[in-house]
């Protein structure tokens, strides 16, 4: 194993420090600066940069705003390197600490756009704004006198959120009403939980959610196995679906809490030295032979991919779900002049096999600028602790890899044309109440009250038949064909149109379940979405399978395989 340095103090010690020095995956954080050979280039341009910005605020016909244009020009710069790279205003402050702490100042809700209308989408239990009474389904007109007709969510932020403390008055139309009312709500310093839920799953399984990587996220986490192993559990899965990651040194001490003091769990290479860093657990654990499940999918990122790979590499978890996103890239976030700060890709991270999970090459873009994932011919193999293969360059292959489940077009055309959530509005305006998570389902009664409610409605979508089928005739029409088969196509599209109109029936199920989720959420918040998802997740079920059976987990975790790609041993640098 390679160590480049000595190893980062843990949190514990880090809180404490006068000078915290925070270290993050997936958007955030160590600070220094890399010196480059390149003065005269760097001055030379931006010389120029300068003089075409002057020239263009003081002769430009229409007139400019100075920021806008100066953000315009820095973010364009920025997205010629990686998504990650990022530059925040003194405005977008707010946004920025939340992804690094779950925390930031507002009212507690979530908005989208919906038709047109700002809608709350969902406000978060216990907070400012469900403490004022509002609730997924009103629309807000104005906030402090301003008009938002016509705004984007991203334009509301400012808006709503800020000092905690502070009055905000929000005018809303409440679901079921037409007649504006103002709410005066104080904002608060809302702090999302990164464990939205835990508890015990199947005979003796305990199932913990995480959401984030943000600050203690690491503490909630060894809260919640410790109080599961109370309660009797046997072994543990950790969720890490949908996690797009945070904090490296919470990754670290969660991975901690299953192997022992002293393991290399992640270590990063940059442009410069200072960035050479090995990261190893600094604490006992709290279990570390607890049998351990860790379920992915293609959005856990980053810090997820730091725990998920690295339990694997040590042989210490089965990984179950979905390849994950990819990213292998460490950002570090530095402050500006005027309250201003930038988030800079500084290095990448390596789990303990030696590998790389960065799925593209920003590095290298084809004629049209289009970032390339990395060649099959670049990606190889790599050992775990035990000999197992593992491959680099993708992700996180996770050891029993579950089918996709995307929706049918149906259900996503309902999804997209917000009839699932306002027939959820409606439902809740008409019942004050409904059973636990595990006890609520829809009958058939319900189903139809649905269908009547979008009987009006235009569920209009094109399958990929359709598709298909629109292509071969415009290829038909020029080989100036279309004329000889022309009654084919007519019944082919009468077969397809006929089959699209037994979708609703034919999807029952799958839409049911989208709209029992979104009900759920009206009652019983994330946490029911979380408890909803447990009810017939195949993830979950086949890891609570998998957990039975121990005699296939420790075969999983012990099964050697030809290298189907090149093998490389661990690179030392």
């Amino acid at each position: 194993m390679a160590f480049f340095q000595k190893p980062f103090r843990p949190l514990s010690r880090l809180k404490s420090s006068k000078t915290m020095v925070w270290t993050f995956i997936s958007g955030l954080v160590l600070i220094s600066t890399a010196s480059t050979p390149d003065y005269f280039e760097i001055s030379k341009n931006l010389d120029i940069f300068n003089a075409v910005y002057r020239e263009l605020n003081a002769s430009y016909v229409d007139g400019t705003k100075p920021g806008q244009l100066m953000k315009t020009g820095i973010d364009a710069m920025l997205q010629s390197l990686d998504p990650y790279t990022i530059y925040y205003t003194e405005n977008d402050i707010e946004d920025y600490r939340f992804m690094t702490t779950g925390e930031y100042g507002g009212v507690g809700a979530t908005v989208n756009d919906v038709d047109g209308k700002i809608m709350v989408s969902e406000p978060y239990e216990g907070f400012a704004a469900y403490k004022a009474g509002i609730r997924a389904g009103d629309e807000i007109v104005a906030i402090n006198g301003i008009n938002v007709e016509g705004k984007k969510t991203e334009d509301l932020g400012p808006l709503l959120k800020g000092q905690a403390g502070t009055p905000v008055k929000v005018k809303v139309i409440k679901a079921g009403t037409s007649t504006p009312v103002e709410v005066t709500m104080n904002r608060e310093e809302i702090k999302t939980k990164a464990v939205p839920y835990y508890g015990l799953v199947g005979d003796q399984s305990g199932y913990i959610k995480l959401l984030s990587f943000t600050e203690n996220c690491s503490g909630a986490v060894r809260d919640a196995l410790i109080d599961l192993k109370g309660q009797g559990a046997k072994s543990i899965i950790l969720d890490l679906r949908g996690n797009p990651g945070g904090l490296l040194l919470e990754a670290v001490n969660i991975v901690n809490l299953f192997i022992d003091k002293g393991q290399e769990v992640v270590f990063t290479k940059g442009k410069s030295e200072v960035w050479d860093k090995s990261y190893t657990t600094m604490n006992a654990p709290v279990d570390k032979t607890i049998p351990l499940v860790v379920l992915v999918d293609e959005h856990s990122a980053s810090a997820s991919e730091i725990v998920s790979g690295a339990l694997q590499d040590l042989d210490r978890a089965v990984v179950i779900g979905k390849r994950t996103y990819g990213k292998g890239l460490v950002q570090q976030t530095k402050e500006l002049v005027y309250h201003s700060q930038i988030k800079v890709t500084v290095a990448k991270y390596y789990i303990p096999s030696g590998r790389c999970v960065q799925a593209l090459d920003y590095t290298h873009r084809d004629e049209e600028g289009r970032v390339e994932k990395v060649p099959d011919s670049l990606i190889t193999a790599f050992k775990t602790k035990g000999g197992r293969i593992v491959y680099d360059g993708a992700g996180v292959m996770p050891d029993v890899v579950t089918p996709d489940n995307h929706y049918a077009n149906i259900t996503a055309t309902l999804y997209r044309k917000y009839y699932i959530f306002h027939y959820a509005t409606k439902y809740a305006l008409a019942h004050p109440s409904i059973p636990a998570v595990k006890e609520f389902h829809l009958t058939d009664s319900d189903y139809n009250d649905f269908l009547a409610f979008i009987a009006n409605k235009d569920i209009g979508y094109k399958t990929r038949s359709e598709e298909k089928l629109h292509e071969m005739k415009q290829e038909a029409v020029d080989d100036k064909l279309m004329d000889d088969i022309s009654k084919e196509y007519a019944a082919l599209e009468k077969k397809i149109s006929d089959s699209k109109k037994e979708d609703l029936q034919k999807y029952k199920k799958e839409i049911i379940a989208a709209l029992e989720e979104e009900i759920i959420a009206r009652y019983y918040f994330q946490k029911g979405r979380v408890e909803f998802d447990l009810r017939d997740s195949k993830e979950v079920n086949d890891a609570i399978a998998l957990l039975k059976d121990q005699g296939k987990a420790a075969q999983l975790l012990t099964k050697i395989e030809k290298p189907t790609r090149p093998f490389n041993p661990r690179k030392k640098f």
